[in-house]
């Protein structure tokens, strides 16, 4: 059967299981998925009770997630219903690497986002991240990524050059905020309220979908920076201390592009 019924006439015991299975998979909308329950848990076949089971299990964690999605933009609903009209979340990536920049991202999301998933970038497979990181761009109201590289890291120290990022991510947006959310910081300079929430990424939503730019977009980076500077294996490791970087770091010297005031780089001689 291929023509599609519309969801009033929806007659699920004239249909097979087969055809139900297929109008599942296609992305119904939640009231013919409710309409398609309530019709299996009428039906006797014994395939149809399993199958209401399995889309009942799918409609109750769709619910939890929705649920889960609306707490983490709770402060942003409060910030709004107080006047706002915009609020970014801003976070920052790359702070351990002894290679590559610091990358802040700040993101101004809309009134009403369809963010299945959103979450601390930390907690999220990379197949998520990127998906995610396309939807929040292809959704947000503004998104800005700023980078600062490893000379002003040094020349800065990096907790200095990770509020840098921020601060150029901040005023990068092309849609000023009337408040920002930050994760564990406060950015000098930028002259706009704001709230910093110690383990943001993972307690606000703005904040969450500014640590998946940030870390999606630093991630491609330093895969780029791995063809320019072959044998370290920044493609894996993204410029982490792990045992591998540390072998390539004794074998071939520094690049440019490590953070030549942190220990074990000052160490070691400039390739």
């Amino acid at each position: 059967m291929n023509e599609r019924l519309p969801t009033r006439e929806l007659d699920v015991a004239s249909l097979s299981l087969s055809e139900i299975r297929r109008r599942l998979r296609e992305a119904p909308s939640p009231a013919l998925e409710g309409r398609i329950l309530a019709g299996l848990q009428r039906d006797p076949r014994s395939g149809a009770r399993l199958l209401a089971e399995t889309l009942e299990r799918r409609i109750d964690a769709r619910r939890a997630e929705t649920r889960r999605l609306s707490g983490l933009f709770a402060l942003r609903r409060a910030l709004l219903a107080a006047g706002a009209r915009s609020v970014a979340g801003v976070d920052e990536v790359g702070v351990g690497p002894l290679a590559g920049p610091v990358v802040a991202a700040a993101v101004v999301l809309p009134a009403r986002i369809d963010l299945i998933g959103l979450n601390d970038s930390k907690k999220l497979r990379r197949a998520e991240r990127e998906r995610l990181d396309r939807a929040i761009r292809d959704q947000a109201v503004a998104v800005c990524v700023a980078e600062v590289p490893p000379s002003e890291v040094d020349r800065l120290n990096v907790y200095h050059a990770a509020l840098e990022a921020m601060r150029r991510a901040v005023e990068g947006l092309d849609t000023r905020p009337d408040h920002v959310l930050v994760d564990a910081r406060t950015i000098p300079g930028i002259g706009i309220p704001q709230t910093p929430l110690v383990g943001g990424d993972g307690r606000d939503g703005t904040i969450a979908a500014a640590s998946i730019v940030a870390k999606v977009y630093r991630d491609s980076l330093m895969e780029r920076l791995d063809r320019r500077h072959p044998g370290y294996g920044f493609a894996r490791h993204k410029g982490y201390p792990t045992p591998e970087h540390l072998r390539a770091l004794t074998r071939l010297g520094p690049s440019r592009i490590h953070r030549h005031s942190f220990a074990p780089v000052s160490q070691l001689r400039l390739r």
